[in-house]
């Protein structure tokens, strides 16, 4: 699977999952924007580890709160790497696990911003130059938490359905100029936000301690929701479009 000459834009590169799709597909060739939001030396260590695989790396900050940080962070990328043909909207945060009734509408305007509109944002700034190149590929990294809507979340559960909106009306439109749009939906994943939630809700400090509960006896990797999006974004997923795919080992 070659993406030789393609340029990636990775939201929330810095850790996690992010990190993780960062070096799949620079592994596969192509070069990476690495985006965060504020820890910088966590995103020059990712962008350090892509040049080690012998691709570009850029390291880029930028608020998705803030359409005006957005545009500038594409155009930033855009002139020193090169039209972005892959988009991946990773970056997220958690729900304070509140009940609606107790929900501050500041909390939920935040989150359906970081997960929604700024999503939104960046693929309306993407899209003219994409729309130029002989492929384009978006992926938005929803939740399975939309299929279960758990109680406590509703502002997290409000951004991922609505982002998942904004991919299927996309790949409706974008089908003709070439751009493929889909939808990962990962369930419980060993990252820093799924370290808390567990924690949060069960007072387990090591996700380890659940993996005889999981499918196939372990948790969830964030390498396994990178070698699902590297296979969605290569020619060998080439009529994959409007999808929404759910990587939780069959349910949990």
């Amino acid at each position: 699977m070659t993406l030789d000459g393609r340029v990636a834009l990775v939201t929330g590169a810095s850790r996690g999952i992010g990190r993780a799709v960062a070096l799949a597909l620079a592994e596969d060739g192509a070069d990476i924007a690495v985006h965060y939001s504020r820890d910088e030396a966590a995103a020059d260590e990712s962008a350090e580890a892509v040049c080690a695989l012998g691709r570009r790396a850029l390291p880029v900050a930028a608020s998705l709160e803030d359409a005006d940080s957005l545009a500038a962070m594409v155009e930033r990328v855009q002139k020193e790497l090169g039209p972005v043909g892959i988009l991946i909207n990773n970056a997220g945060v958690a729900s304070r696990g509140r009940s609606v009734l107790k929900t501050e509408a500041k909390e939920l305007e935040q989150l359906v911003r970081i997960h929604a509109l700024g999503p939104h944002e960046l693929c309306k700034r993407v899209l003219p130059a994409m729309r130029e190149q002989p492929r384009g590929d978006i992926v938005m990294v929803s939740s399975m938490a939309t299929k279960y809507n758990a109680a406590g979340g509703a502002p997290y559960n409000m951004g991922k359905a609505a982002m998942e909106a904004l991919a299927f009306t996309l790949s409706a439109e974008e089908r003709r100029h070439g751009i493929r749009v889909n939808v990962v939906a990962p369930g419980l994943v060993e990252t820093e936000m799924g370290r808390r939630l567990v924690k949060a809700t069960s007072g387990i400090d090591d996700l380890r301690q659940l993996d005889e509960q999981m499918p196939f006896g372990r948790v969830c990797q964030p390498e396994d929701i990178a070698n699902t999006i590297r296979h969605i974004v290569s020619d060998r997923s080439a009529y994959t479009t409007g999808q929404r795919i759910g990587i939780d080992g069959g349910g949990q």
